[in-house]
């Protein structure tokens, strides 16, 4: 199973268009990137091709990634980005860049929760699950 086949169940499942769906895919990993350490998330994504490049198209670290609405969020975001380090501010922002794609809590939850259960078929529940523990928060944030 490749990250095309993962964007193609999450967009049905969630009832969400593709380009939607591909940008929650790739912010999702792209978290997962920044936060989980180790072999573990190199693992992950070797098992889903696709998966890295797709974290790399949608870098919650990137300049501007998600600050592009600008204002008070934006300015917290990087104060506390800045504060707690990379790991916190990729979990920050991209959680804030969930939200300025237009979606409720509840399609985040929907699209991440399908995300999950499609990565462990691909990588395997043991994988998912060891890179998923390395990044509590994200659990919390999708419902999960």
């Amino acid at each position: 199973m490749n990250v095309q086949d993962i964007i193609n169940t999450v967009s049905s499942k969630a009832g969400l268009d593709e380009p939607t769906t591909e940008k929650v895919v790739g912010t999702i990993f792209s978290v997962l990137e920044h936060e989980a350490e180790g072999t573990s998330v190199s693992s992950f994504f070797a098992q889903i091709p696709g998966a890295d490049a797709l974290a790399q198209k949608y870098d919650v670290m990137a300049a501007g990634a998600a600050n592009s609405g600008g204002g008070l969020l934006s300015s917290l975001q990087g104060a506390l980005g800045g504060v707690l380090g990379e790991k916190a501010g990729a979990l920050i922002n991209g959680i804030a860049a969930l939200k300025a794609s237009g979606l409720d809590m509840a399609q985040i939850r929907q699209a991440g929760e399908t995300l999950i259960k499609q990565a462990e078929a691909a990588a395997g529940p043991d994988l998912t699950n060891q890179v998923l523990d390395q990044v509590p928060s994200l659990r919390g944030h999708l419902g999960l």
